[in-house]
């Protein structure tokens, strides 16, 4: 067994972890797990950029009334790859109270944050799947050295499954959604901003 691991995590169910495992992890489980091609990956504590940039997107966006934004929960492309984006952009009618994750055909924005741990993934490996899936939208978020967010984005292109880039946005992000999207993308606003119940 894997050092400071629990027995149950490694090596895992025989035959791999399956999508529908993730609803059922022993109680202690870490909360922000993953399935990539059957393996569960498991984060360290995130950053404070990491949680300014999922901050912004998640207030800053505001879609049309048939859409939801939905931070940290996962999608089910397959019975072995269950990502867990940052941030994503829902139908309203798929998100419910006890819902745990989402299928890509309700999915039309998927974020990554990028993180040193999690850029490979970012940038290749989890594009790839949730193009393949169909999702028609891709962001990924990365720190610049002045310690500002960088947004590439994404949009799929139908007939080959595949992301062609559709802009880098640096000081605003300006796109479209189906919807008008402009964002400023100053985190020390995010900073400042009143803590809910606080």
């Amino acid at each position: 067994m894997a050092a400071g691991l629990p027995e149950w995590f490694h090596p895992g169910p025989p035959g791999g972890w399956t999508a529908d495992m993730l609803d059922h992890l022993p109680p202690g489980a870490p909360r922000h797990v993953e399935l990539i091609d059957s393996s569960l990956l498991v984060w360290p504590p995130q950053t404070g950029f990491h949680l300014l940039a999922v901050d912004l997107l998640t207030f800053s966006l505001a879609p049309p009334g048939d859409l939801v934004v939905a931070r940290e929960m996962t999608v089910t492309l397959g019975e072995r790859q269950r990502p867990r984006p940052d941030v994503l952009l829902v139908d309203a009618s798929a998100f419910t109270l006890a819902a745990t994750t989402f299928q890509p055909a309700d999915v039309h924005l998927a974020v990554e944050v990028a993180s040193a741990e999690s850029l490979e993934l970012d940038r290749t490996t989890k594009p790839i799947k949730y193009a393949a899936a169909g999702i028609r939208h891709f962001w990924r978020v990365e720190r610049q050295e002045d310690d500002r967010p960088v947004v590439h984005t994404f949009e799929l292109e139908p007939a080959t499954r595949t992301y062609v880039p559709t802009g880098v946005h640096r000081d605003r992000l300006r796109t479209y959604l189906g919807f008008p999207v402009d964002l400023d993308l100053d985190l020390t606003a995010v900073r400042r901003r009143p803590t809910p119940g606080r």
